[in-house]
């Protein structure tokens, strides 16, 4: 049995193209003591890996050419030599883009699963696991929303997007998200209940948008893009009001070249609160929500929106679909496995 990895080709410029990935074989490698081996199921396309492609160091180190993609991804365990995790265990982790990975007591947001039947897999790569978690996290932990307030979500038709525009209406919240086309904007309107929708790309002046959606001002503001969207939600935003820093995709393919922000001095007109945040910082906090995510799933009040890519050969194409705004929801890669794989 060989192990296919995908791995970086090329640094891209720009959004990252197809061939900026290459699939590679070689052979699986075996548990040490206090390791496991680990068959991935489904990869979860972070925007957060661009980053991580132009070989300079973020919050992780750059992934070399010639290196593996690392994402995080839902497994089952093949062998273990880790304690308290056995053969047949269902895991969330950060791994590579590859069959298997060896995993172990240090791998980032290492979780062991109890994915319930009526519940596909899948969702615990997207809505029940990073994007579920940030949305919930961000908005309680960073947010701190209440019934009443008004909620700006940019990038509503994402993967965390999506989540937090229901778990915001859920929580009494009115909510108006930011989407990059009509088809987004009717679809969290429609589906997921925001009470209004901005396409950034056709309404012209953003601030203009955003103060006719919310007369009333922006309490808080989930941020999923940065630049100039950021820029615009600082001007509406009402006194004491909180921005939750989760990404800046706007920026994402060109880091060289950052969008100026200039309406900064509301953080202190405002007397705002501007805080970034990275998940496995609140790994104390993920219990809690994922039992209430779960409660809403099963309830049928929260939708879990996926594209799903299948094989892992076309990881590269649906990393690059994604980051062009090509994709609405939670973007997959489901490994395609052997039938003994499958039926296990």
């Amino acid at each position: 049995m060989r192990n296919r990895q995908v791995v970086l080709k090329n640094h891209p410029n720009g959004v990252p193209l197809p061939e900026d990935f290459e699939l590679v074989e070689g052979s699986i490698a075996e548990p040490g003591e206090g390791q496991m081996l680990v068959r991935n199921l489904f990869f979860s396309l972070e925007a957060a890996i661009r980053g991580w492609l132009d070989g300079k160091a973020n919050y992780f180190e750059p992934i070399p050419l010639g290196g593996a993609i690392r994402g995080p991804s839902v497994a089952r365990v093949v062998t273990s030599h880790l304690e308290g995790f056995e053969a047949g265990d269902i895991i969330f982790g950060l791994h590579h883009w590859e069959d298997y990975s060896l995993s172990d007591a240090n791998t980032i947001l290492l979780s062991k699963l109890s994915p319930e039947p009526d519940i596909p897999l899948s969702y615990y790569s997207g809505g029940l696991g990073g994007s579920g978690h940030t949305a919930y996290v961000g908005l309680h932990e960073i947010g701190k929303i209440q019934a009443g307030e008004t909620v700006l979500i940019s990038a509503a038709a994402g993967a965390t997007g999506s989540m937090a525009t229901q778990i915001a209406k859920l929580r009494g919240c009115k909510v108006v998200g930011v989407v990059g086309g009509d088809d987004k904007a009717e679809l969290i309107t429609q589906t997921l209940g925001a009470d209004a929708a901005i396409n950034y790309k056709t309404c012209g002046d953003l601030t203009a948008a955003v103060t006719e959606a919310c007369p009333e001002g922006v309490d808080v503001y989930f941020d999923n893009v940065g630049g100039k969207t950021l820029d615009a939600a600082l001007q509406c935003m009402n006194t004491f009001g909180r921005v939750i820093g989760c990404g800046m995709i706007s920026d994402y393919n060109d880091q060289d070249n950052p969008t100026p922000i200039y309406n900064m001095w509301k953080l202190v007109e405002k007397e705002l609160t501007m805080e970034g945040f990275l998940l496995y910082t609140y790994m104390d906090k993920v219990p809690a929500a994922s039992q209430q995510l779960h409660e809403w799933v099963r309830s049928g009040e929260i939708k879990i929106l996926e594209n799903i890519t299948e094989g892992l050969p076309n990881a590269g194409w649906a990393y690059s679909e994604m980051m062009r705004g090509a994709t609405i929801g939670k973007n997959l890669v489901a490994m395609d496995l052997s039938s003994d794989e499958a039926e296990q």
